[in-house]
């Protein structure tokens, strides 16, 4: 990997900016070495759960222009298995692992934060924000600022691991949630995840495409958002974001960085360009960096921050 391309996140040098978030390869130490060996800097776990999940029926998958809807329903094989996954890939490889976890209250994320704990993982993520399992829970935490402080704090007191909260853009203000976040402990955000949910339907026999109906819509027709609500956020706190929402080449990760991203998760791009999307966009990173002027990551500039 090219030296300009270093950077830190939460004190840990990272060989790229670019993450592989959540769920995009499964929960196998395989998943996470392949997308490590193609270029990411730091690989994401699937969001676990105490227990297995089977997710929800097929077709989960929705592809229209300009995106992809999903309904997965958080399948994964439970938090002890996964950090099986998550050792083994920690026992042969530097890369820095981000574990993912979901739970619906208090209490069961820390007792995810627990096993956690346990592991050989960088930081540990919660996941308070997806939405295509509205079905089940409802509204998503990351919802209630009173409630995303609730959770945060009281994972913070007893993680041995930074701890960052992943925000849901389905919020009427994320600044104030963000700010939440923030206040009770939080060491970084992630945001964007899923807009949504949304629909797709079939019209030649008139049913949704997803079994489920509706799913998280991601891909390049939520970067705008992506990019609204990174910036907006970064104008109010003062903790590094993960951002990501529709990052597919080298110059939409140069935008998630301008607009105050310190590192870039990259999900979607790889079922349009391969799991080699993260050497690509890397390359043209670089690319973007020699017609410009910048000779590393760290030196490409920052929208000004505005008055939120």
């Amino acid at each position: 990997m090219h030296n300009r391309l270093k950077t830190k996140f939460l004190g840990v040098e990272v060989k790229s900016p670019l993450v592989l978030p959540a769920g995009v390869m499964g929960m196998s130490f395989s998943g996470m070495h392949i997308s490590k060996i193609n270029g990411a800097g730091i690989v994401t776990s699937k969001s676990l759960t105490l227990q297995p999940r089977k997710g929800h029926k097929g077709p989960v998958v929705a592809e229209f222009e300009g995106g992809i809807l999903n309904c997965m329903g958080l399948c994964n094989p439970g938090i002890s298995d996964g950090l099986v996954e998550v050792d083994q890939f920690k026992e042969r490889s530097r890369t820095p692992v981000i574990v993912s976890v979901f739970a619906t209250n208090t209490a069961d994320f820390l007792k995810l934060t627990t096993e956690v704990n346990k592991s050989k993982g960088d930081f540990l993520e919660l996941n308070l924000s997806c939405p295509n399992v509205f079905d089940e829970f409802g509204i998503p935490l990351a919802a209630s600022k009173e409630e995303v402080f609730k959770i945060v704090k009281a994972v913070k007191d007893i993680s041995k691991l930074p701890v960052i909260a992943k925000l849901s853009p389905n919020v009427y203000n994320i600044v104030e949630i963000a700010l939440a976040a923030q206040k009770a402990g939080a060491d970084a955000l992630c945001l964007i995840n899923t807009v949504g949910p949304g629909m797709a339907i079939d019209a030649k026999i008139v049913k949704p495409v997803l079994f489920n109906k509706f799913g998280g819509l991601s891909g390049p027709c939520i970067k705008p958002i992506a990019l609204k609500l990174i910036y907006q956020t970064y104008s109010a706190v003062e903790i590094p974001i993960l951002g990501m929402g529709g990052v597919t080449c080298g110059i939409d990760a140069v935008e998630m960085l301008m607009a105050g991203a310190t590192i870039i998760g990259v999900g979607t791009a790889v079922y349009y360009r391969g799991i080699e999307v993260f050497d690509k966009i890397n390359h043209e990173i670089i690319q973007f960096m020699d017609e410009n002027g910048y000779e590393s990551i760290d030196n490409i500039p920052r929208l000004e921050k505005s008055d939120v």
